[in-house]
């Protein structure tokens, strides 16, 4: 498989490789125009698919591992945006003390503080544990999770251009829905106002031209910086998610490739004997891989676990806020619509979580099955021993949990609705009253 890697990074992985191009001709049309500058570091073409543009993004944003030969310009640029973030979460919490009891005000600063509490505990997370995400990356990397055949090229690529695919919708979502607040103060009459309800050093209506540039820049950069992070780092962690689940299609597929040993059909015992010796060889194979995939799902939910629960949590009081907002706003408003845009969006990103999840679970399960319809009857008796072992350890699906606790499934996203929903209606209650 293909293995590239351009002057920086060295410190975290290998030097020395071996290339090969792919039989899939889009791979190689894309791989053909990648820059040299950009910074691969993914084993195979597969998984360079899964996870480019999250690498890229998050360079681009100073949170990626620092280059060699630019390690302290690196680190001030990634400083510099931290503070941008942090400055923006800490303005939000001033502004929301400030107006606490005015029910209204605090509803119109809430999803904004609970999003940007959200972003920046995933930042810091994503920070504390870069040891530990950069040995995940290496794990990856295993010669375990090669392929090996076309079809397996295949089933990793399919899977890669739906997340790519999925990555761009939801990033071009947040960047519209960011460019909608950040145009409300510019195409509004009457007094000045920043594009955010929170507290600033200067007022938009008592400050200079420049102040209030300088303010409303700060504004919008934070916001697309945020929308871009929050978006990139979820993104990371699903496309892990759905890695593991194409892995598991794949240990199907080979499981598939087991062939009858039939003992009548005049073949030769030598013949017979390496049937049974290759059909032990792809069984034990399989086992191998799957412990390999299991071990990796426990890596990556050790990894982003903290972040999904609060993501989920979070989530629960944004949805609940903002269908608030909705009932309040005028329909005609373009504040209506933005709102409306930024739930849709929320919705979508927590449905993505919950169905990544989902199919890493029933990929586990169907497993099973697939060892069960292999022509197991007509194997040696040590793959039928084998066989029982490893379908006995596959009576337990593999489970992604946010928090060690909750199952990313469908049945947990309509858990989250109903109970966003209840306290929407007591809030509506509230505000009624």
């Amino acid at each position: 498989m293909l293995i590239i890697l351009q002057h920086s990074y060295s410190t975290y992985l290998p030097t020395t490789f071996s290339c090969r191009s792919s039989h899939i001709p889009f791979v190689n049309l894309i791989l053909y125009y990648l820059p040299p500058t950009y910074i691969i570091w993914i084993r195979t073409i597969d998984t360079i698919m899964y996870l480019k543009r999250p690498k890229m993004a998050l360079t681009l944003i100073g949170l990626w591992f620092p280059p060699e030969n630019h390690i302290i310009a690196y680190l001030i640029y990634r400083s510099f945006q931290l503070t941008i973030q942090y400055s923006f979460l800490i303005f939000n919490i001033i502004y929301m003390i400030m107006v606490w009891g005015d029910l209204e005000e605090v509803t119109i600063a809430s999803y904004l503080l609970f999003t940007q509490a959200t972003l920046c505990l995933k930042v810091t997370t994503f920070l504390v544990n870069k040891n530990r995400f950069s040995r995940l990356l290496k794990f990856l990397e295993s010669d375990i999770f090669e392929t090996q055949t076309e079809v397996e090229e295949k089933i990793l690529s399919q899977q890669a251009l739906k997340m790519w695919r999925l990555y761009s919708f939801f990033l071009a979502c947040a960047m519209s829905n960011s460019s909608e607040w950040s145009a409300f103060p510019l195409m509004e009459s009457g007094p000045r106002e920043f594009p955010f309800k929170i507290w600033m050093p200067v007022s938009p209506s008592k400050s200079s031209n420049l102040e209030y540039a300088i303010g409303y820049g700060y504004q919008a950069f934070a916001i697309f910086s945020s929308a871009t992070t929050l978006v990139t780092i979820d993104f990371i962690t699903v496309s892990m998610i759905m890695f593991a689940s194409a892995q598991l299609e794949i240990i199907a597929s080979k499981i598939e490739m087991t062939k009858p040993v039939p003992m009548s059909a005049g073949l030769k015992l030598e013949d017979q004997d390496n049937l049974i010796r290759d059909n032990n060889n792809i069984l034990k194979e399989c086992i191998r891989q799957h412990q390999a995939v299991i071990r990796f799902v426990e890596m990556v939910e050790n990894m982003f676990n903290v972040n999904i629960f609060f993501q989920m949590s979070g989530t629960v009081a944004i949805i609940c806020v903002i269908a608030f907002r909705i009932t309040i706003e005028d329909p005609n408003s373009m504040q209506f619509y933005s709102t409306l845009n930024y739930l849709v969006t929320m919705l979508a990103q927590l449905y993505l979580y919950c169905w990544c999840g989902n199919e890493l679970t029933d990929r586990s399960q169907v497993l099973r099955d697939t060892l069960y319809k292999s022509p197991w009857y007509e194997q040696d008796q040590k793959f039928k021993k084998t066989l029982c072992i490893a379908m006995e350890c596959m009576k337990r699906p593999i489970i992604f949990r946010a928090g060690y606790y909750i199952p990313l499934s469908r049945p947990t996203f309509v858990s989250i609705l109903r109970c966003s929903y209840s306290y929407f209606a007591v809030l509506n209650q509230a505000s009624d009253n």
